[in-house]
């Protein structure tokens, strides 16, 4: 076992914290990084109940206005009332009617509402990384599309659907859901996922009899057009010429669709055909994960442990450290992997401190970032916000750095240890196989560690702590403990990162030439 030295920043070890419950907290929404945290997108909800109360008082003062101009009629007017003679409750009706009149309207009162939360609303690249959340789930988890439209998580296994997982409540999505979701996949020539979404829209539009609500953004017209020229990249020549056709109906003069089929016969009626460039419905690869079978692989097992039965030497116990700070109450320690050596300690932290740390991270979570050469940058691999608390943010930020000493007997101190990193995950939050980071909290499903090269993920479980070296005793980093956060399929995933370096660690935990001492 080594840790990190001062000068390899890329490999540190660390002990990971989780917890899910939720505490909510204005927070200041970066633009369109709001799908980043499911924080965020609780509190957008929140605000939309504000805009709609909003509408509501706005709608009894349009009313109220209504009953002020009938009071402002010509008091000639008046049943039973001489032309010219105004009753004094008349008079003081036209003048409070009047004043009513010449005060800001409601709508110009309820445009002002609307800027002060404009900016805590969802941008367009929030649309855009929510839907690459939910194909992400459809590929990790391998789930239908048709399920995931009708609110369950089922995959399809030898010819028969399966139950990945059952909620409580299962929310529909509407064609014009699957219409954009379907469309951010076109709009990036991802005609793989465009087809399966805009299948889905144009079934649902057509349940409709493709008739239009006003909070829709597509109509059967638009999901028929992109679901055309989806299949005619993907090689499906015959069936884009058929919903072409059928968009003809809604559309007669359409002159763009008119020479598409025309297009598309002259392609299907020569001889020999010409090829269609594309590879059917053939998922994307991936440029930058060489592992995606094997990540997907155990993120579908959602926490394969290594049994007992299969390898006798794994054990579980209370643990001390010989320190007499737990001595009394020992942690109940599991082991998980000797190689590489990963230990989970279960009841690592109270509901309380965790509500204490969340709460005291909430204001500074920021969209999560990964090296890129010298600098930090986001990427989509990594989908979260996160936050650094130094051990005087809260008390029990300094008491979980004592504890952790404790555990390991290290110097956790800054600079020989990071800052405590509090991370909440978004919609289909994840972080792809790497080598400086792990994650577990506890969620209803989905979120798990996987480890590729050791090839065993472990379950999700609250409050627990995971730890284990990544370098061996030499100081070269350990291949084994590359991992992977798998994304959140339902649930709120919380976790807390601490990262100890090498340096300063020399005579708590000394170093050998030899690595597997």
């Amino acid at each position: 076992m080594r840790l990190l030295s001062t000068l390899e920043m890329n490999n540190p070890t660390w002990l990971c914290f989780s917890w899910s419950l939720l505490i909510l907290a204005v927070i200041h929404v970066t633009v369109g990084e709001m799908y980043t945290s499911l924080l965020n997108v609780k509190q957008a909800i929140s605000v939309e109940r504000k805009l709609i109360d909003y509408l509501r008082v706005y709608i009894d003062h349009e009313f109220e206005r209504l009953e002020d101009i009938k009071r402002l009629q010509r008091p000639g007017d008046s049943d039973g009332q001489p032309a010219g003679v105004i009753h004094p409750d008349q008079a003081a009706a036209f003048r409070v009617a009047e004043c009513s009149l010449q005060q800001r309207s409601p709508g110009e009162r309820t445009r002002s509402s609307y800027e002060k939360e404009e900016a805590n609303l969802p941008k367009l690249e929030d649309l855009q990384g929510a839907a690459k959340g939910l194909m992400r789930l459809q590929d990790v988890y391998a789930l239908q599309v048709a399920s995931l439209v009708r609110g369950c998580f089922q995959r399809v296994t030898k010819g028969k659907p399966i139950d990945i997982y059952l909620p409580a409540v299962s929310v529909s999505l509407s064609g014009d859901d699957c219409f954009l979701v379907g469309k951010v996949a076109y709009e990036q020539e991802d005609y793989y996922h465009s087809v399966q979404w805009l299948e889905e829209s144009v079934r649902l539009f057509r349940g409709t009899g493709g008739e239009w609500s006003p909070e829709n953004e597509g109509t059967l017209a638009d999901a028929l057009d992109h679901l055309a020229f989806s299949h005619f990249k993907t090689g499906n020549i015959s069936y884009a010429i058929s919903l072409s056709q059928e968009l003809l109906n809604h559309d007669p003069m359409n002159g763009r669709v008119l020479q598409n089929i025309e297009k598309y016969e002259k392609l299907l009626g020569t001889s020999p055909p010409i090829p269609i460039r594309g590879d059917g419905l053939r998922r994307p690869s991936s440029n930058y994960l060489g592992t995606r079978d094997t990540y997907e692989r155990l993120c579908q097992t959602q926490g394969s442990q290594p049994m007992l039965f299969e390898n006798p030497r794994l054990f579980c116990d209370y643990f001390t450290n010989g320190n007499p700070g737990l001595l009394l109450l020992p942690v109940r320690r599991e082991v998980l992997s000797l190689r590489p050596y990963v230990v989970l300690y279960h009841s690592f932290i109270t509901d309380t401190e965790a509500e204490d740390i969340k709460r005291t991270a909430q204001p500074g979570l920021k969209r999560s970032v990964v090296a890129a050469g010298e600098k930090q940058a986001t990427a989509e691999y990594r989908i979260s916000k996160s936050a650094w608390l130094k051990g005087s943010a809260h008390s029990t930020v300094g008491k979980l750095d004592q504890r952790i000493s404790m555990l390991t007997g290290l110097n956790v101190k800054h600079p020989y240890g990071e800052y405590l990193q509090v991370v909440n995950y978004g919609i289909g939050g994840h972080y792809e196989p790497h080598f400086d980071h792990a994650t577990l909290s506890s969620v209803e499903a989905g979120g798990c560690t996987a480890f590729i090269y050791a090839n065993f993920s472990v379950p999700v479980m609250e409050k627990a702590a995971i730890f284990w070296w990544n370098l061996h005793r030499n100081g070269q980093g350990d291949a084994d403990t590359l991992h992977a956060g798998c994304p959140v399929l339902i649930g709120d995933k919380w976790v807390a990162n601490k990262w100890i370096h090498e340096h300063g660690q020399e005579f708590q935990h000394r170093c050998s030439l030899n690595p597997e001492v």
